[in-house]
């Protein structure tokens, strides 16, 4: 579901070089340890990748 969904434990454990599920288990742990607040984050790392994905996609028909 992770990565048919957003795919922001996929994206953050590759430019940080960990497994996306270790990713995943901080992003639980932290919500558990910080009442939620990194749902928050998750969720805006996951519009803002759709956004540079749908910039992409633009320029990519502009240049064909």
């Amino acid at each position: 579901m992770e990565r048919s969904a957003f795919g922001v434990c996929s994206y953050l454990g590759e430019k940080m070089g960990l497994a996306s599920a270790r990713v995943r288990m901080y992003f639980i742990y932290l919500s558990f340890v910080a009442l939620g607040s990194p749902v928050i984050i998750y969720l805006f790392v996951a519009f803002w990748l759709n956004v540079k994905r749908y910039i992409r996609s633009k320029r990519n028909l502009l240049w064909q």
